[in-house]
């Protein structure tokens, strides 16, 4: 797993993880660095899209995700990983932010057909979560 912010460093640590054979998991940083990594084909999963302190548009949620993003996601077979541990420990109304942001993402993956990874629950729960929220069952 890997959470630098410096572009450099996770490129780095990209060369090294695919040369050892383990999955490229990299956590999302700022847009730019994000659509550095989503250019990259070595990585696997990108997580933590929604855990951010940008402010919402009006009409649309600042998710992390767009439509770019995803189809360059599915071209080069990255999936986006939910981390439901960390929503669970966030205040009320940023729960309410990061579940909003979550849901769009993951409409925005169903559109283009990206892979969603959902982490800290059970199947059961995973299955459940992702039905409430507009998923897929193959998703």
């Amino acid at each position: 797993m890997i959470t630098s912010k410096n572009l450099n460093e996770v490129r780095k640590e990209i060369v090294k993880l695919k040369a050892d054979g383990e999955d490229v998991v990299v956590r999302a940083q700022g847009d730019d660095f994000n659509r550095k990594i989503f250019e990259n084909k070595d990585v696997d999963v990108v997580f933590g899209l929604e855990m951010h302190s940008r402010r919402d548009y009006m009409k649309q949620r600042d998710s992390g995700l767009n439509e770019v993003l995803c189809k360059l996601a599915k071209k080069n077979g990255i999936k986006i990983e939910i981390d439901l541990k960390e929503i669970v420990g966030l205040g009320v109304v940023e729960k309410a932010k990061a579940l909003a942001r979550v849901r769009q993402n993951i409409r925005l993956c169903r559109r283009v057909g990206v892979g969603i990874v959902v982490e800290g629950v059970g199947k059961a729960e995973r299955r459940g979560f992702m039905g409430v929220l507009g998923a897929s069952s193959e998703q």
